[in-house]
């Protein structure tokens, strides 16, 4: 039995959904589909806070406005009249639940974590009626089945859960198992689950694949496949880097390291729950279905060169804390820190020295770091400093913390084509090595490690 995940990116326009909707006969039967929401419509859901936090005059036509896009698509791709009443039916109770949510938030003016999660979630669930219908309309023996039905188990924290996976295998060989023997496929809306106490809790933006592969461990799935409209994961963003080329087997490590630092193929938590399984995933592109793609284990083809790819993320920033004798200090590194913390911030990475603490966030948590820093009484450093012009570049490869010689031609690489490394991290990884660049030699410096551990023409596009 398989588990099969379809983003949000295969699910854009009517002739890719239609493409989608053909494909999950062939290739779904037997197996699980997990599907996000139709392209935008969750940032269309989150639209609608705001909307209903302003005037109840503007969730009506808000609601009208998700109702014509369901439905256009739905009378596009539907072959029985029967089946589009039947969707038409779904699609109106979930409109009804939502409408409830954005008039709750009218009432109170407060949107709480809580709420935040249920209405974000609600996309998903829109998606998987639609998909479902379709499918029966072409004479598919098919059902979706919601995670709160489905007792997808979570630890109950809003807005970034985590699978209870032991209490969830558990729940599902009363759930999942017997309506599979009733259907032929079962669609489960993606990205959220339900606490013990039967909340509803996400997975963060794009966490979809997070739920497919919690769904795939609590199973024991034979694979995991995530539909995309790419082959997989390459040597670099061929979008920067023309010459990068595919690569056809990663380990669960290089696969996190990717993720976590820029490659937009998977979430990158994906990796858990099926690590603990050993569950392989595979990257299947729609496009072309029959091709393999990039398959993720938990062994990796030993390259001779070691790197596997070359990844950035422009959404990085550095908050720098500037106090003397830092590194000895006791207590200071847990004071700011926890104050970042406690105002609901991420932390990607620290790095001490004794006279700073370079603290590394997402562009958009640097004002609120820095404004929660300020609060401190007394304050326990000299100064703050803000960077918001950077970009993190990194190799990813296993081995590369043991193999001689690769940090000496990654830092010459960068050194020959005269650009300044504004911070390093090497060591804490086993199969990464990272450094901040100023954003305007991005360019200049993913070509120059590329040509260099890849033996590719270092070329670099105009701007």
């Amino acid at each position: 039995m398989k588990v099969i995940k379809i983003g949000g990116g295969c699910l854009k326009g009517i002739n890719t959904i239609r493409q989608i909707s053909h494909l999950m006969p062939i290739y779904g039967k037997g197996n699980v589909i997990v599907v996000s929401a139709l392209y935008g419509v969750t940032d269309i859901l989150i639209g609608g806070i705001k909307k209903a936090l302003e005037d109840e005059d503007k969730i009506l036509p808000h609601l009208e406005t998700i109702l014509k896009l369901h439905l256009s698509v739905a009378s596009m791709l539907m072959d029985s009249e029967e089946c589009l009443q039947g969707y038409k039916a779904d699609l109106a109770e979930t409109l009804k639940l939502l409408e409830r949510y954005y008039f709750g938030l009218n009432f109170t003016g407060e949107l709480t974590p809580k709420m935040k999660d249920a209405i974000s979630c609600i996309g998903e669930r829109f998606s998987a009626q639609l998909l479902a219908w379709t499918l029966k309309s072409y004479g598919q023996s098919c059902a979706y089945l919601l995670p709160q039905h489905l007792k997808l188990y979570t630890d109950g924290k809003f807005g970034d859960a985590t699978v209870d996976l032991e209490a969830t295998a558990e729940a599902v060989k009363e759930t999942l198992i017997p309506y599979m023997a009733e259907h032929e496929i079962v669609i489960i809306p993606g990205f959220y689950g339900i606490s013990q106490s039967g909340n509803i809790t996400t997975f963060g933006r794009g966490g979809s694949d997070y739920s497919a592969a919690a769904i795939a461990a609590a199973i024991n799935a034979e694979v995991l496949e995530i539909w995309k409209d790419v082959d997989g994961f390459m040597t670099s963003d061929p979008k920067l880097v023309p010459e990068a080329a595919f690569i056809d087997r990663l380990s669960y490590e290089e696969c996190g390291e990717l993720s976590y630092f820029g490659a937009t193929i998977l979430h990158p938590r994906t990796v858990e729950p099926v690590r603990q399984r050993n569950i392989e995933i595979v990257i299947k592109n729609t496009i072309n279905p029959g091709r393999q793609g990039s398959v993720i284990s938990d062994t990796s083809e030993q390259a001779a060169k070691v790197i596997k790819s070359i990844t950035y993320t422009e959404d990085i920033s550095t908050l720098k804390v500037h106090a003397s004798g830092v590194g000895y200090r006791p207590g200071i590194l847990s004071i700011v820190a926890g104050a970042i913390t406690d105002a609901g911030l991420n932390i990607k990475s620290v790095v001490a020295t004794q006279t700073c603490i370079t603290f590394l966030l997402s562009k958009q948590d640097l004002e609120p770091a820095y404004n929660a820093l300020m609060q401190i009484k007394p304050v326990p450093f000299r100064m703050l400093e803000k960077e918001d012009q950077l970009v993190l570049l990194a190799i990813v490869g296993e081995g590369i913390s043991s193999s001689k010689g690769v940090a000496a031609r990654c830092f010459s690489a960068i050194a020959d084509v005269d650009i300044n490394v504004e911070l390093i991290s090497f060591g804490p990884s086993r199969a990464a090595l990272y450094f901040l660049l100023h954003k305007d030699e991005l360019h200049q410096g993913i070509h120059a490690l590329h040509a260099t551990f890849f033996d590719t023409k270092m070329t670099i596009p105009a701007a």
